[in-house]
């Protein structure tokens, strides 16, 4: 990484108002080691607000050793926490109004369920909407005047979409066997635009705005039938009553991002914002301006643009990540900002800290540096830390990134930091089928599903060993969700460059996985893959870790959620069960969960036991525990 330059420093000492902490001061709190500090220091989300009443928030944090929802009276001041399950809660929306908290409620993580209702002053919980059965969520928007519409996702009948007015019972306007989702209500309440991928590729949505009885306004389809790889995606209806257009995003020059349409007077107006990387937006609240979300080799930034300029204008902001950011309605700015050495902080373009959550704070980590690496499909951009002292070679830990959708920022984790903690480097690779890197790369992946993904991962490899950086002898691959899938089936397709293997609630038997997964995930499996495993077994086969386990030679630790709907725990015993038949060392971690946990405990426990897996096989030590 090059130095940072004066202009990216961040000089500004931001106004820090810390709520009083009613708990006394813990004085065990100085004897853990720094990596659980990092874990059990509260943290807070950016904070939601209601449209109508800005006074009244909504955020998640993890005060009480749970993430969960809180709603938040700026004028007054006062927090309350909303939910308090024993797995948590971190899906919620206020209504307009602020009156009222809807957050959804499933069974220990595993996804499927209703939504449910609580007075923003507190009270008793309550459906939100009494007649619709359990399901997976598929969007939710509700209007000023009730009106909510909601999206369900059920593998008996795919994705449907209910219109529910005040006291009456919910009515069916939607239904399709592909998946689709509520994109966003329109001021008014009068149009929902919808995004479904009713052409069966489920990586580029198309856009449909209907009226609430379900019929047809406008259609808007850059796909072309499915021969054209190019996706939408909803970023909101002005929020102007009366006012039809909507922000929406799309790949039409290779990258995301915005332009206005007016479905109802059919007109689309592109937007002069021309900064590399992905671009997002959202409205600020009086609709005169865009609120524009910039991100580009592992790094978030923000800008504003007046529709009608000539292009927009930076927001300052310091160097790192911004994770999220709303405009307010005086114009200035909220939003989530970490990097990889400082934690996360809500910060204001006022200069102040928003919210600051009771209790000390997380301790910072080491900085990452980019490395770019020449690979089959072009250069491959991957981060690097290194640990405060000694030098390399180090033992060195490849975390790789779930997703696959997704991409590792220059962001506050505090997994990668326990094992700096630990003398390991840790390098993360934003392998082909990453985002923010343009739409070829993200589309790359197809039909040689993780295959591809794992040759960037080893040319990133080849260049840490060669360059000093890695030590060969102590390699882990690692990674959780789609991370853990590619670790186990790195560990089978390339046996002699790894030393170790910690996959995290994976995809093990691809086949298996396939048939029990929720239904959005299979239409995702049948575009990556090109088909059912019925139809296409051979892709299946090459893409499956099972296939492979019987390779296998490096000791590998396994953890898994047993309600977990997306890797679910049946093909993972498969794996396991090849594993011990021939006697392969292995370790598995079963625990009450879905798809990871949201309780701080576990995720510690989670860590601890890789940590020690990984140490006592590579001949380290003892992990940093407790001071006795």
């Amino acid at each position: 990484m090059e130095p940072m330059s004066d202009a990216q420093k961040d000089t500004s000492a931001p106004e820090r108002v810390r709520t009083p902490d009613p708990r006394e001061p813990d004085p065990a709190w100085e004897r853990l080691p720094r990596w659980e500090q990092r874990f059990r220091a509260p943290r807070v989300s950016l904070p939601d607000w209601a449209e109508d009443a800005p006074d009244r928030s909504l955020f998640v944090s993890n005060a009480t050793g749970t993430y969960e929802l809180y709603a938040w009276d700026r004028a007054t001041g006062e927090q309350r926490q909303v939910t308090d399950r024993p797995n948590g809660t971190t899906d919620g929306v206020l209504t307009p109004d602020g009156a009222s908290v809807w957050w959804f409620s499933d069974t220990d993580g595993d996804e499927f369920g209703v939504w449910m209702r609580q007075p923003f002053e507190g009270g008793a919980d309550e459906p939100a909407v009494p007649g619709l059965e359990p399901s997976y969520p598929a969007g939710l928007a509700i209007g000023r005047d009730g009106t909510a519409v909601v999206g369900r996702s059920t593998d008996e009948d795919g994705t449907t979409i209910h219109v529910v007015r005040a006291g009456e019972s919910p009515v069916e306007i939607y239904r399709h066997r592909e998946s689709a989702g509520v994109g966003d209500l329109s001021r008014d309440g009068t149009l929902i635009v919808l995004e479904h991928t009713e052409h069966g590729d489920a990586m580029h949505s198309a856009l449909r705005v209907v009226r609430l009885d379900g019929s047809t306004v406008a259609e808007l389809d850059d796909t072309e039938g499915g021969t054209k790889e190019l996706g939408l995606s909803v970023l909101g209806f002005a929020p102007v009553a009366g006012d039809t257009r909507l922000l929406v995003g799309h790949q039409r020059r290779g990258r995301w991002e915005p332009m206005i349409w007016d479905p109802v007077a059919g007109t689309q107006t592109d937007l002069p914002v021309e900064l590399p990387g992905d671009v997002g937006a959202e409205w600020y609240p009086d609709g005169s301006a865009l609120l524009v979300e910039h991100s580009f080799e592992a790094r978030g930034e923000l800008w504003r643009y007046e529709p009608g300029a000539k292009g927009p204008e930076r927001v300052e902001t310091p160097a790192g990540t911004v994770s999220g950011a709303t405009a307010r309605p005086d114009g200035s700015v909220e939003y989530l900002w970490s990097s990889a050495a400082q934690p996360p902080v809500v910060r204001s373009t006022t200069g102040a800290v928003v919210l600051d959550p009771p209790g000390p704070e997380a301790p910072a980590s080491e900085p990452v540096r980019d490395a770019w690496v020449e690979g089959p499909g072009g250069r491959i951009h991957a981060l690097v830390q290194t640990p405060a002292d000694g030098e390399g070679p180090f033992p060195t830990i490849f975390e790789i990134h779930g997703g696959p959708t997704w991409h590792d920022s220059d962001t506050f984790a505090s997994g990668p930091a326990a094992w700096l903690d630990h003398g390991f480097a840790v390098v993360r690779v934003n392998y082909r089928g990453s985002t923010g890197y343009g739409r070829a790369w993200t589309d790359a992946l197809k039909h040689r599903v993780g295959l591809i993904e794992l040759e960037d991962i080893a040319a990133v490899r080849e260049w840490a060993v060669e360059s000093g950086l890695a030590d060969p002898a102590r390699l882990v691959l690692a990674g959780g969700s789609w991370g853990g899938y590619l670790t186990l089936l790195g560990l089978g397709t390339q046996p002699d460059s790894w030393t170790l293997g910690l996959a995290a609630v994976p995809v093990a038997d691809y086949v298996t996985a396939y048939h029990d997964e929720m239904e959005a995930l299979k239409a995702m499996d049948r575009t990556l893959l090109g088909g059912t495993p019925e139809e296409v077994p051979e892709r299946f086969e090459a893409s499956s870790p099972l296939t492979y386990v019987d390779a296998v030679r490096a000791p590998v630790y396994i953890s898994a959620g047993v309600n977990d709907p997306r890797c679910p725990i049946r093909q993972v015993e498969n794996y396991v069960d090849r594993l011990a038949a021939r006697g392969a060392v292995h370790e598995v971690y079963r625990y009450d969960a879905g798809h990871g946990s949201l309780v701080v405990e576990e995720r510690i426990k989670q860590v601890r036991l890789e940590l020690d897996f990984a140490l006592r096989h590579l001949g380290k030590g003892e992990v940093a525990g407790p001071a006795s």
